[in-house]
């Protein structure tokens, strides 16, 4: 199960069970089916409602506005997540306020697909994770993609609620493989569903039963992966034991699995890509020390990438991004 095909066929099956979803992108339709494919088909099942539009991020999110406050169900793709920045206006000031400002009687249920992420070279303007502009936004949820949540329940989740939504996705999930858990193994992790909002719990991970591990580890997307593959090879080779948590909904942020955790483990680290300070991560200490103080048994670290431009060379961008070693790091200096 490849992610990116398994998140095409979410989006067809949301297409096909649901006939006010549309999907709007630039170079989404067919043959290109968008820049990581994962529109590919599409609109050739769906041609009415799977349309490529003008290169205008701003027209994109001004558009499915107006087609989810006339009862549309619009998914766009923002081809890079980098390009968040052009739909800014558009999404704060417009697609979050409209169902409070009508008590209700009007919503706006827009979903932003946006990939994401570095670690391919792409350079400056084409490897950020942005989504920490975002956090905090009344109104908004933002999701991440991650190997442990199906895209289709993810999906169906969205279209059942009148919410707007940004969808997270990393690009170096596209070519990865699914993995689901339902209480069994993933490698050598056991994993299982943890409270969460709706129907996107987070997912903890771990080589041994809580209360034999020393720290609880919090990440997202991509970097929940190489958290997941550190943890496992730690477990096996030095018996360090960390839990993982993996929520798939990152804001409004459900904390209560995260404070059973840390009560256990009586350390938090905090993992996510996008630059340091004023993030996700810091929010995470923030809140974890206020509601767990007495029991921490150290300070929150959190583990974020560099605060610079991204370099084009993939062997620079590799010390400034977050990945397997800093993430290794940080686990040794809790052990």
């Amino acid at each position: 199960m490849i992610f990116a095909k398994e998140l095409g066929d979410a989006l067809r099956t949301s297409l096909s069970t649901d006939p006010r979803v549309v999907v709007l992108g630039e170079d989404i339709a067919d043959p290109y089916g968008g820049a990581f494919k994962v529109t590919r088909g599409l609109s050739t099942d769906f041609p009415a409602r799977v349309r490529t539009t003008p290169i205008s991020e701003g027209a994109v999110a001004g558009i499915s506005a107006g087609l989810a406050l006339a009862g549309y169900r619009p998914i766009a793709e923002i081809m890079f997540g980098d390009f968040l920045t052009l739909v800014f206006d558009q999404v704060v000031n417009h697609i979050v306020k409209y169902q409070a400002m009508y008590a209700g009687q009007a919503t706006c249920p827009v979903v932003i697909r946006a990939p994401s992420g570095g670690h391919r070279g792409y350079g400056p303007t084409h490897s950020q994770s942005l989504e920490k502009h975002f956090l905090g936004v009344p109104h908004l949820r933002v999701v991440a993609a991650s190997l442990y949540h199906d895209p289709k329940t993810v999906f169906a989740d969205f279209l059942g609620q009148d919410s707007p939504v940004l969808y997270i996705e990393h690009k170096l999930l596209y070519p990865q493989h699914l993995t689901l858990p339902s209480g069994g193994m993933v490698g050598d992790l056991l994993a299982f569903h943890d409270a969460g909002p709706g129907a996107l719990p987070t997912v903890r991970l771990s080589a041994v039963p809580r209360e034999d591990c020393s720290m609880t580890v919090l990440a997202y997307g991509y970097q929940a992966l190489l958290a997941a593959r550190v943890i496992e090879r730690l477990a096996v080779e030095e018996e360090i034991f960390a839990e993982l948590l993996v929520p798939a909904q990152i804001a409004p942020m459900d904390w209560a699995p995260v404070e059973r955790s840390v009560r256990a483990t009586g350390q938090l680290i905090t993992v996510e890509e996008g630059a340091s300070g004023w993030s996700w991560g810091t929010e995470a200490a923030a809140v974890i020390s206020e509601r767990l103080f007495g029991a921490l048994r150290r300070p929150v670290n959190v583990v974020a990438s560099a605060p610079t431009v991204i370099p084009s060379s993939k062997r620079q961008e590799s010390r400034l991004l977050v990945g397997e070693e800093q993430i290794e790091s940080a686990i040794r200096a809790a052990a």
